[in-house]
């Protein structure tokens, strides 16, 4: 049986705990901030939410000063206990930050020190670092995001955290017809209005980008093999980067006149290529079952 794997996320307040988490989230953990320590073996025993069972997601539990009964020696001590259960792989990771970098956050943000609500930061930031020693010294992992921005520190857990099987974006390649509007939240949008159109050929103008013979007639576009190649090689470029960015959805918009023989098309195309490349896309075509209008083409070009 998989063991259940559980991350308690401690460290110095303002050192980027909300950060870590959000990361976390979109890598798929499943989140609960600030847990009242008598309250974790009643959250360790209780079902997975819905639509997750089976799916052995990891959980992630954020501790520090804000959190009721906060206690560092009982938290050292329930941790050494869970260590010791079958079912359960759990790590420490404790956010680490220098007290002047620390003191420039509070001042940049306006935020209060939860241990120095009516006194100076530095009193409250050292009070916490008293605090905190033992949790410090006992943590699998001691990150200091002293000289990370909050970006560095959004990579580093994507890069020590993802989970096989839920922390992929979700990549989408979409087929649409300019003239029935632009999609929204398209992350990338590609124009093939530049390619031949088989909607003035009375032969193929009811078929569609998925027939063999419309393949064929837009792939004879002199321009056909210079573009899509170039096209290719700049996603193999981008798509990769947006993923490193920790983006949870990626749209690619391929778009046409009508929406229903280019796009369509291509977007075949870059979704084959992008698999080949090891990505898993989803294909949508938005305006493939649209019936073909003359009113929304441009008029026949001289091909």
């Amino acid at each position: 049986m998989d063991r259940k794997r559980i991350l308690l996320v401690t460290g110095m307040s303002g050192a980027g705990t909300s950060t870590t988490l959000k990361a976390l989230e979109d890598l798929g953990w499943e989140l609960v901030d600030n847990l009242p320590l008598f309250l974790l073996d009643s959250l360790l025993e209780a079902p997975p939410p819905a639509g997750m069972e089976g799916k052995n997601r990891p959980l992630a539990i954020s501790l520090g000063v804000r959190t009721r009964d906060f206690d560092p020696e009982q938290i050292i001590e329930r941790v050494r206990r869970l260590k010791d259960s079958p079912r359960l792989a759990i790590e420490t990771l404790f956010l680490n930050c220098g007290g002047a970098e620390l003191k420039r956050r509070y001042a940049e943000t306006r935020h209060r020190h939860p241990l120095a609500l009516d006194r100076a930061a530095d009193d409250g930031i050292a009070h916490e670092r008293a605090i905190l020693a033992p949790l410090r010294d006992m943590a699998d992992r001691l990150l200091d995001t002293t000289n990370m921005t909050s970006n560095d520190l959004g990579q580093w857990i994507r890069a020590n955290y993802a989970v096989e099987g839920l922390s992929e974006p979700v990549l989408t390649v979409m087929s649409f017809g300019f003239s029935r509007g632009l999609p929204r939240n398209a992350d990338l949008v590609f124009d093939m209005r530049f390619l031949r159109n088989p909607h003035w050929s009375a032969e193929l103008r009811p078929g569609t980008g998925l027939d063999q013979g419309v393949i064929d007639y837009i792939r004879r576009d002199p321009a056909y093999d210079t573009v899509l190649g170039q096209l290719e090689s700049l996603l193999d470029t981008v798509v990769p980067r947006y993923i490193a960015s920790g983006k949870s959805y990626i749209t690619i918009a391929i778009g046409c006149t009508g929406g229903r023989h280019r796009s369509v098309h291509v977007a075949e195309r870059i979704a084959r290529r992008l698999r080949q490349s090891g990505f898993s896309p989803t294909v949508v075509h938005r305006d493939l079952s649209a019936a073909p209008k003359d009113s929304l083409e441009a008029g026949p070009a001289k091909q």
